[in-house]
């Protein structure tokens, strides 16, 4: 019995050590699958898909071939003979072929575009700024490769531009000052905070204009949140907050913007209501000297975020009251 006893008590530690090896594969198993599929749901939120408003009545089979299965393969090659007949007189039907190309699939052919010199030959259209957006979601070198286009959206998010082309525009400006540092400093210096503030301050002509559009593919105002949030931010390491850079935070919130995100709040889209607390949290933290509480109590920023108390999104609540719970707690005010 001593004996049997004796191995059983053997057998613990070297199942136990088995177990412990099955559960951390597991864990890490479930890491990776998650981690992919954040990538895909972020590839798949910065590639610009099917168009239901422009003006391709001319061409009724570009709607259905873009709406094919995603699984299927894109030839490469039909992109770079898309590529070859944008420098030849048939411009605008190669641009729309090129633009179905790129918008068709979830891992578009992006490097034979590139390898075929896209951005060198392409004028800016919102055709042409649908085809940029779905270059700069690519890989980080695919994105750098935008860098001699980015003078020309920058300048169509100005006043003469038509809204489709200026929304196209910031969609790809997006997607660039995503992908790091140093491509936010490149935007910074040619000049793409002014338009976007200007874009972001006069939102409530955008929507006016959006309503014509019954089925618009998106809220310019989603977009240009989106740029504005970037250019505030840098990566942090690990799990941390991403870091703020206080003089573009500044220079936003100073060009009038904070309204703007706090409507984003009231909105009932909860994409729109995220990106806005997403900014009301940079505010509060990042704001010189305490500023930040003030600001969002001027513009009714307190009201828009308790209206989230019992908000069936689990998110958005934990979010919001936590921002009231933090920074408008017993204590707010209680010095002045």
């Amino acid at each position: 019995m001593a004996d049997d006893g004796s191995a059983a008590n053997r057998r613990y530690p070297i199942k136990s050590s088995v177990g412990n090896v099955a559960g951390q594969r597991r864990r890490q198993q479930a890491v990776t699958v998650a981690k992919e599929r954040r990538e895909s749901l972020v590839r798949a939120k910065r590639l610009c898909r099917v168009d239901s408003y422009e003006d391709d009545d001319d061409d009724p089979h570009v709607e259905n071939e873009m709406m094919i299965d995603e699984e299927q393969p894109v030839p490469e090659a039909q992109t770079s003979k898309a590529v070859e007949e944008l420098k030849s007189a048939k411009r605008v039907t190669a641009l729309r072929e090129l633009r179905r190309l790129l918008s068709k699939s979830e891992f578009p052919p992006i490097e034979a575009a590139l390898s075929a010199g896209a951005v060198s030959f392409v004028w800016l259209s919102r055709r042409t700024a649908w085809c940029l957006t779905n270059i700069a979601a690519g890989k980080p070198e695919e994105t750098k490769a935008l860098l001699p286009a980015l003078p020309l959206l920058i300048a169509h998010l100005g006043e003469k531009s038509s809204l489709p082309v200026a929304e196209q525009c910031s969609w790809a400006i997006g997607n660039v000052a995503g992908e790091g540092e140093d491509l936010r400093n490149v935007l910074l210096s040619q000049g793409a905070l002014p338009p976007l503030a200007r874009v972001k301050k006069s939102v409530a002509c955008f929507i006016t204009l959006v309503m014509f559009f019954r089925h618009h593919p998106f809220d310019i105002r989603k977009e240009v949140a989106y740029v504005l949030g970037n250019l505030c931010v840098e990566s942090a390491e690990g799990d941390t907050k991403p870091r703020i850079i206080q003089e573009h935070l500044v220079s936003i919130v100073s060009g009038g913007c904070l309204p703007g995100f706090i409507n984003l709040v009231r909105s009932p889209d909860i994409e729109d209501a995220r990106l806005g607390l997403q900014f009301i949290e940079l505010v509060l933290r990042g704001m010189p000297n305490g500023e930040g509480s003030k600001l969002v109590e001027g513009e009714d920023g307190i009201d828009a975020m308790e209206r989230f108390q019992f908000h069936e999104n689990e998110e958005l609540r934990v979010m919001a009251n936590g921002l009231v719970d933090k920074y408008f707690g017993e204590d707010y005010g209680i010095n002045e």
